[in-house]
């Protein structure tokens, strides 16, 4: 019996129905895939999968539409006087908030993997283990530059104009996808451990939903009572929202609100990526 080509393996591998079966074939039959290429791979067959579970690019459409139209023309005016004033609030805020809320969907997918036996399959590959779980985040980071081109969009659209231009726009959404990043990888420990969707949902709104309203995000914190400005100031949401309005708005003193932001991505990926990946490898 003749051994199989690469090239033959690839052939067989596109006549599959999984992508996976096609993007590592080459690398079965030669050689152990690289973990860019793996990771890469990973990243492309999460994307495909949103065709069977769209809902996860409609909310990260529908959440920043929502909340920027909605509290935007009702509560505009009576906040900040009018509604192009409040946008300059706003808009940076729900940049934030929406990344934020649409990461836990990235938990979810990677908790359905485990349940469904998709997961042992990957196991089985000649693969490095950790790109299943980061080519799961490069799939995120498309969708949180979906969302963010969906906030800056419409706020264009309703009249906002940034100040910082088009480099502190870039500049803010860069920082908001990296701790959307960093906060991914909190649900894929979670899904990871608990191995149920709709767990990781549920735990991810509970955390998720206090630190999106108990924020800056949508009105500055100095007529709230003391106690809950306290948990304000130290919100990493409010401190986000912060860095990106004043990249946004260039209104000067990013340094402080920026660098919190970034220490607070470093420290969440630096603890959350080594767990993710030990607890990958100790699935069985």
């Amino acid at each position: 019996m003749s051994m199989a080509t690469p090239a033959e393996a690839t052939r067989h591998a596109a006549s599959g129905s999984d992508p996976i079966d096609v993007l590592l074939a080459e690398g079965r039959g030669s050689r152990r895939a690289g973990a860019l290429t793996a990771s890469a791979a990973f990243g492309i067959r999460a994307l495909l999968k949103l065709k069977h579970d769209p809902k996860q690019l409609v909310d990260s459409a529908a959440i920043p539409i929502l909340f920027t139209v909605l509290f935007t023309y009702l509560f505009g005016g009576a906040i900040s006087g009018s509604t192009g004033d409040y946008l300059t609030l706003l808009l940076p805020g729900v940049l934030s908030m929406s990344i934020a809320v649409v990461t836990m969907y990235g938990g979810a997918r990677l908790a359905q993997d485990v349940r469904s036996g998709a997961f042992e399959r990957v196991r089985g590959l000649p693969v490095w283990r950790g790109a299943f779980v980061f080519g799961g985040l490069l799939s995120d980071a498309a969708r949180y530059l979906f969302a963010s081109a969906i906030v800056v969009g419409l706020g264009l659209a309703m009249g906002y104009r940034p100040e910082g231009g088009a480099p502190g726009v870039l500049a803010a959404v860069a920082l908001v996808v990296s701790f959307g990043l960093a906060l991914s990888l909190v649900w894929a420990v979670l899904a990871l451990v608990v191995r149920d969707p709709a767990v990781v949902i549920g735990i991810a709104n509970a955390v998720l939903m206090p630190l999106s309203f108990a924020s800056n995000v949508f009105v500055q914190p100095r007529t709230m009572p003391g106690w809950l400005r306290t948990f304000v100031d130290v919100n990493p949401l409010s401190h986000l929202a912060t860095a990106a309005r004043a990249l946004m708005n260039d209104t000067g003193g990013a340094g402080s609100a920026v660098f919190w932001s970034v220490t607070a991505t470093a420290v969440i990926a630096l603890v959350c990526g080594p767990v993710s990946l030990r607890l990958y490898g100790r699935q069985d």
